[in-house]
């Protein structure tokens, strides 16, 4: 049966681009007019765990970050569901948790957070298998499980490993704790959660992202139509919920590490 999180990770950059879309010309929604509304509201997936779900017992990390959010800032959080996440842009929210910031992306008027998680592609490591720590240390021939036509996928197989390919990040994760393949590339976050639901089958987490810049990016919160306030007023939230540890906690419910992103030089 498959698990039925990690899909919201194979569309996150999809999903930048698809909050940009139509954000050039659009008024700014500022902070005054959500507070009159009572409510901050969050774009998610209701069927992605550990990232988003609707089921009230099990919301997911970023349901659970949004809410904790809300609630600093006085606010109470409403979400749009949307699947998939490119979708986004079809929906009023004014967030979109786990935002890549990158230099790559063209933002196009879409105000990110200061970051709070680093994630990345991230190596699963088939229970009794003797771990490596870098992409490149992976031996010839080894079978690894990748997402089919990823970067990940590309940068092993130029080093001579058997590249698998999957298209769900779940199916991934269970293929290798099978012993299907000696390892996954996956986001740290798939593999941290598989391990909390799986303790008998736990694959080793290996941050080889560490080691290949383009494999690692921080997270942030992603803010349609913002005006400074609105961006002041979440940035602050989010550094107290970082400070008291709230964020490190609620990671910690779906077996994930928290990593925060180093603070900006000067």
């Amino acid at each position: 049966m498959r698990a039925p999180g990690s899909r919201a990770v194979l569309c996150a950059l999809a999903a930048v681009a698809s909050l940009c879309t139509g954000a050039p010309g659009a008024e700014a929604r500022p902070l005054g007019e959500i507070r009159e509304r009572g409510a901050l509201t969050a774009c998610a997936n209701p069927n992605a765990l550990p990232h988003a779900s609707n089921r009230p017992e099990e919301p997911g990390f970023q349901i659970e970050i949004a809410r904790a959010l809300a609630a600093k800032m006085g606010l109470k959080l409403a979400i749009d569901w949307i699947v998939p996440r490119m979708r986004a842009s079809t929906v009023d929210c004014d967030i979109l948790l786990d935002t890549i910031v990158s230099k790559d992306i063209d933002y196009r008027g879409l105000r990110l957070s200061v970051p709070y998680q680093l994630s990345g592609v991230s190596l699963g490591i088939a229970p009794g298998q003797q771990p490596v720590q870098k992409f490149s240390d992976i031996p010839p021939d080894t079978r690894i499980g990748v997402m089919v036509n990823s970067l990940a996928s590309v940068m092993i197989g130029k080093n001579g490993a058997r590249t698998v390919p999957f298209a769900f990040e779940d199916e991934m994760v269970i293929a290798t704790a099978r012993g299907e393949v000696y390892a996954c590339a996956s986001s740290p976050a798939s593999i941290g959660y598989y391990n909390l639901r799986n303790p008998q089958a736990r694959l080793t987490l290996v941050h080889a992202e560490d080691h290949e810049p383009e494999l690692r990016w921080p997270l942030a919160i992603g803010m349609r139509r913002a005006d400074d306030a609105l961006v002041a007023a979440i940035d602050a939230a989010l550094l107290q919920l970082l400070d008291d540890g709230t964020i490190a906690g609620i990671y910690a419910k779906y077996g994930v590490e928290h990593r925060r992103p180093p603070k900006p030089a000067g």
